[in-house]
């Protein structure tokens, strides 16, 4: 081997490529500020390397640690060389000190020492030279121990999970119904747009079904996670990943649990959430509290709906759309072509909400959408406090909801609002105004809301001359 080198000739022993990006510690360094919530790009600097090699990692690990990096997985025994003690054998093999005289140093035993220089050492540049960052790479690889997965090994039973998750549907009479063409271009499916159709069971549907189907047969069992793994994770080798597409999701990796919890709009400050409001809002005892919202129709077009809590007296926001809508292509960061952007909707809110008393302008409850991102204009202009709901809790403004589902009944899904004009929407909104509703003792709003102004619990603006 030394004549090979000493003549510029690459050993024997051929090197399995370039060390990766990092080691193991910035790798584990990455997939902490994963589980912290990060974005890819965010962890990645953390550990050390460029964004797109972390997007690359999370993408080929489907979203999720592998098992030797993820939190709990057992730290290295001390029997192993760590990266420092790597790095010192590094410095004092370069300044030419012998096997015995650096185990003594490191209090290790010479054969450790010398089977590290022997295996670990970088071949790639047609010397053999020890460094600790080739050297920490090496071992590694070698210290993984794959497992093979389950469906991998396991035909019988791969065949039956992958016919429960994409088995072509069929009609009453057995002819099998294919569905929309739908390729797959390795990513999520997008809004409003064809799915593929398949039998679609959920991976946990599949495993818990397995003891009926096979009580007697032991071999087939499975764990769901262990279908997601599959699907998720490219190194598995086991299910395709464009089946992810079959899952009620179609989410083709991963989604940090982490990153749900931290999905607040940029917008909203901590004091302007929900759990910071009043607390006589909840027992509507006082009037003058609102919930708003906006119920979407065909293209876009939307109607907004603001909500009494006391008295379910409703206000319907016109919103149409701009005249360069469909003309004009939409410019990134430009006016929302729509009709309902945030500086719309706050002029709409603004209108309405003026011409009530000031006593009926007391706080807005709003979930985090972005079309509430001017609410600081509209809290100046108004004096209206304006809170947010938590993310994906739409039951926190439960009088509104139930309210837009009684407008359905005038705006159903799928049709265009944007043809309705502000008088139409008026005339339904007074509609709305005048039933009878079983919560306020089968007073109708606008009789309640009177009711109130008159009993001068609610006293009327004075005017100034």
């Amino acid at each position: 081997m030394e004549q090979d080198v000493e003549h510029g000739v690459q050993s024997d022993r051929r090197s399995p490529g370039r060390p990766t990006a990092a080691g193991r510690a910035g790798c584990q360094r990455f997939w902490s500020g994963i589980g912290l919530g990060l974005s890819s790009e965010e962890a990645a600097i953390g550990a050390g390397v460029s964004s797109a090699v972390g997007v690359r990692w999370f993408r080929q690990a489907g979203g999720m640690p592998p098992s030797h990096l993820s939190p709990s997985a057992k730290s290295l025994s001390g029997r192993y060389l760590s990266f420092a003690e790597r790095e010192d054998i590094a410095l004092l093999h370069a300044q030419g000190q012998g096997v015995r005289l650096i185990a003594r140093q490191l209090q290790r035993a010479p054969s450790t020492i010398s089977r590290e220089l022997r295996r670990n050492a970088a071949t790639g540049a047609g010397t053999i030279d020890y460094r600790a960052t080739t050297a920490q790479w090496h071992a590694d690889r070698a210290g993984r121990r794959p497992k093979a997965a389950r469906l991998a090994i396991d035909a019988r039973l791969r065949d039956y999970v992958q016919h429960r998750l994409s088995g072509m549907i069929a009609g009453p009479d057995g002819v099998p119904v294919p569905g929309p063409m739908v390729p797959w271009k390795g990513r999520r499916h997008g809004p409003r747009q064809d799915r593929r159709w398949a039998t679609a069971w959920s991976p946990e549907q599949i495993a818990r079904r397995l003891p009926l189907d096979f009580p007697e047969d032991g071999t087939m069992r499975i764990c769901h996670e262990a279908i997601y793994q599959s699907l998720y994770v490219q190194s598995r080798g086991a299910l395709r990943r464009d089946l992810a597409a079959c899952l009620r999701t179609g989410r083709v990796l991963r989604l940090p649990r982490a990153r749900t919890h931290g999905r607040g709009k940029s917008f909203i400050p901590p004091d302007f959430l929900i759990s910071e409001r009043p607390a006589d809002v909840a027992a509507r005892a006082v009037p003058g509290h609102w919930e708003g919202d906006l119920i979407l129709g065909l293209g876009s077009s939307a109607i907004g709906t603001l909500v009494e809590r006391t008295t379910r007296f409703t206000m319907l926001l016109h919103l149409p759309r701009m005249a360069a809508n469909g003309s004009e292509p939409r410019i990134n960061n430009g006016p929302a072509l729509a009709g309902h952007g945030a500086e719309a909707v706050r002029d709409a809110i603004s209108r309405a909400i003026v011409t009530l008393p000031e006593q009926l302008r007391r706080s807005l409850t709003w979930d985090q959408g972005a079309e509430m991102a001017q609410h600081a204009h509209l809290r100046i202009s108004t004096g209206l406090h304006v809170y947010f709901c938590d993310p994906h809790s739409p039951w926190q403004r439960g009088t509104n909801e139930n309210t837009n589902g009684l407008l359905r009944q005038y705006f159903p899904k799928g049709t265009d609002l944007s043809s309705h004009t502000a008088h139409d929407i008026q005339a339904v909104a007074t509609a709305l105004n005048g039933r009878p509703r079983k919560t306020l003792g089968w007073k109708s709003p606008a009789e309640t809301l009177a009711l109130l102004l008159e009993a001068s619990i609610i006293a009327p603006v004075a005017t100034t001359g």
